[in-house]
């Protein structure tokens, strides 16, 4: 399905219904499995909590808009290590999603990390290798990186050759990796002073003049604290600025909104979101 179309069949509203599996014993999670047809594929989400996921809806209208014999599940764990019970719980798992806040904490459960995602710490998409008999290989990857740099990609220019990362957490670290992959010269910017990290308040004229792309990788703006965004001084923006959000519900922030008042192109993280869901598929099917 093209991004266009999907997101007209949406609406660019990006919400699902979370399966709370931690509310779920064992027998009963047993049981939806021998529901399932023996042929189908079982692709999922971990997290915890899962409420503002957009990954189910996504592939099981994809899986049944092209007859794919799938389906995809959220597993709400709130511990990491209810993982492996998940995995022999369901032998026809051929995939995940990984959400916050496993990220990271799902490393030590991978038998190999692609190149990005050993480079960032962080593993949002996991591919299962179904070796003879019952043994399976797990390896991680990171299709955030993917996702923002094949977005963020067209709108580069020679100009936008350096950038200001808001945000320190694992969204931001991807970010960062990906725009070092495009040679891009990344800084990040954070509340508090850290090593590497310059603070709100460095934004001086220099710094903003010099840095035409920002990204705002913080959740300041999000619904449904529309009111809110990163304080920093929109009035040194120009119209060379790009201000790129990876928030995508509202569809304008109030980032965004107050960058493109003075003249600065502006993006929201939908299409990033969308490339991200391609991503995973091609991951789990290659």
């Amino acid at each position: 399905m093209a991004v266009g179309e999907f997101c007209r069949q949406v609406g660019g509203k990006l919400t699902e219904i979370s399966v709370s599996l931690s509310m779920i014993n064992i027998s009963k999670r047993t049981k939806n499995l021998h529901m399932a047809d023996r042929t189908e594929r079982i692709y999922g989400l971990i997290g915890f909590p899962l409420t503002h996921s957009f990954s189910q809806n996504y592939f099981n209208q994809k899986f049944e808009a092209e007859d794919i014999s799938a389906r995809y599940l959220n597993f709400e764990l709130p511990d990491i290590g209810d993982l492996m019970e998940v995995i022999a719980e369901y032998p026809a798992l051929s995939g995940l999603n990984v959400t916050i806040p496993y990220k990271e904490q799902v490393i030590p459960y991978l038998d190999e990390m692609d190149d990005d995602a050993r480079k960032i710490g962080a593993v949002n998409v996991i591919k299962f290798v179904r070796k003879k008999g019952n043994d399976i290989k797990l390896k991680g990857y990171n299709s955030d990186v993917i996702g923002f740099s094949d977005s963020i990609k067209p709108m580069l220019t020679p100009e936008r050759n350096k950038a200001l990362i808001l945000g320190t957490g694992g969204a931001a670290k991807a970010v960062r990796q990906g725009l070092i992959n495009l040679g891009i010269e990344p800084v990040m910017v954070s509340r508090t002073p850290k090593d590497g990290v310059i603070t709100y308040g460095d934004l001086n004229p220099e710094i903003m003049s010099t840095h035409k792309v920002i990204v705002n990788t913080t959740p300041l703006g999000m619904y449904p604290h529309v009111d809110e965004c990163p304080d920093i001084p929109y009035a040194l923006l120009t119209p060379q600025h790009l201000c790129y959000d990876l928030l995508y519900n509202p569809d304008v922030t109030l980032f965004m909104k107050r960058s493109a008042e003075m003249g600065a192109e502006t993006k929201n993280g939908l299409e990033m979101l969308l490339l991200q869901a391609f991503v995973s598929w091609q991951i789990w099917n290659d």
